[in-house]
């Protein structure tokens, strides 16, 4: 990252809620609240007024987190109302936008010490009904729901880029030779590794509570699945010979995460020890109906600005949103060690909150590193349209 040097100082999530769970009478507007008090409960040295601004990611925003939800969220946490907020959209990596968004303020010099995070309520996210160039036009009406997809299509859009997330992933399952075998074991994996993760205090400092949830951890974990009985499900887009199933994709779900982000100063002033340090980013975009191959260009974009290769990195989270989009990434990455992807499971245990998805990444990232005490760390997502995001960190 050029300028100055960009910190990540603290980051935190809330556990993540399964679609009509635990966590859906909370607003969107208050998860996001719930992830910033919490950086500024557990950073007592920090005056609240001294946040440049803050940075939130969100991709729906058509219904409680309208009008802003960075600049909601913050004043629901208690900041001083001086402190600006902006809401960033680049669909599921909302999140992580708005860490590259706010470490690039502190890498010029517009701030010292910023906040940066996300957050989606998929369970709250509205019906709308588009207002008519008229009034009251004949014929009947239709409500589109915003929880995830393509909705209202521009007709000019070329149907082969409009198809459904599940079909791009069937797509890209066919040109990588991905069999449904494969994306069963990457989901029990992914299963696996965040239950041991939660019983083994990997998310302890990480994971937040949100008040009256009654939710201690991530949802959506399925303990002692198998691969015989993922093999049961039934291929949800292609009927015959589908590979992508409710089972090797992510969950809709519902939480929130942020980010403590400072330059040097900024780390000095608050008297801790960062977690760890932004060095790139990198983005890159492809033909819509491919969304998820995307994260490979930008993944090697990002490394090489850090000046960083493959074989470098110690840890790196790749947002599951399809097991078969996963494992066609990682076909492409054959310098890169498979075991030190997504370590402690991915969103198809987790959940893929769109908007909160990167900034749980990154945050992921930065702990594992302060964890190991040193490493090359990568967060990296695919986005619906076409375009992959990714931002490297080292200790």
């Amino acid at each position: 990252m050029r300028g100055r040097e960009v910190f990540v100082v603290d980051a935190v999530r809330t556990p993540v809620g399964k679609f009509g769970g635990a966590l859906a009478g909370v607003r969107p507007d208050d998860l996001g609240a719930v992830a910033i008090k919490a950086l500024l409960d557990r950073n007592s040295a920090l005056d609240p007024a001294r946040v440049g601004e803050v940075y939130f990611g969100a991709a729906n925003q058509s219904g409680e987190d309208n009008r802003n939800v960075a600049r909601m969220s913050a004043l629901l946490a208690g900041l001083p109302t001086s402190v600006p907020g902006s809401t960033l959209n680049r669909l599921c990596a909302s999140g992580l936008d708005a860490v590259v968004a706010a470490s690039r303020a502190i890498a010029v010099g517009d701030a010292s010490i910023m906040i940066a995070g996300g957050v989606e309520s998929m369970t709250r996210a509205p019906w709308v009904l588009p207002k008519p160039a008229m009034g009251f036009p004949a014929g009947n009406a239709e409500l589109y729901s915003t929880t995830l997809g393509w909705r209202m299509v521009n007709p000019q859009m070329p149907s082969a880029w409009t198809v459904g997330l599940g079909e791009g992933t069937e797509l890209l399952a066919e040109k990588y030779g991905v069999t449904r075998d494969a994306a069963d074991e990457f989901s029990v994996r992914s299963h696996e590794l965040a239950a041991r993760a939660w019983a083994d205090g990997v998310y302890d400092r990480a994971v937040v509570q949100v008040a009256g949830a009654g939710l201690a951890r991530d949802e959506g974990i399925r303990d002692g699945v198998s691969a015989a009985v993922l093999a049961k499900l039934k291929p949800v887009f292609r009927r015959d010979g589908g590979t992508v199933t409710a089972g090797n994709a992510s969950q809709l779900s519902d939480g929130a995460a942020a980010l403590l982000l400072a330059d040097a100063e900024g780390v000095d002033e608050l008297g801790v020890e960062p977690l760890a340090r932004i060095t790139a980013s990198g983005v890159h975009a492809v033909d819509p109906q491919f969304f998820g191959i995307a994260p490979v260009q930008a993944v090697r974009r990002a490394l090489e600005r850090a000046g960083r290769t493959l074989q470098d990195v110690t840890v790196m989270e790749l947002n599951e949103a399809f097991a078969a989009q996963s494992l066609a990434c990682l076909s492409e990455w054959t310098e890169l060690d498979p075991s030190v992807v997504n370590p402690a499971g991915g969103a198809i245990a987790i959940g893929h909150p769109l908007g909160c998805s990167g900034a749980r990444l990154a945050g992921a990232v930065a702990h594992h590193l302060a964890a190991s005490g040193s490493g090359v760390g990568v967060a990296a997502l695919c986005i619906g349209v076409g375009q992959g995001l990714a931002v490297t960190m080292e200790r």
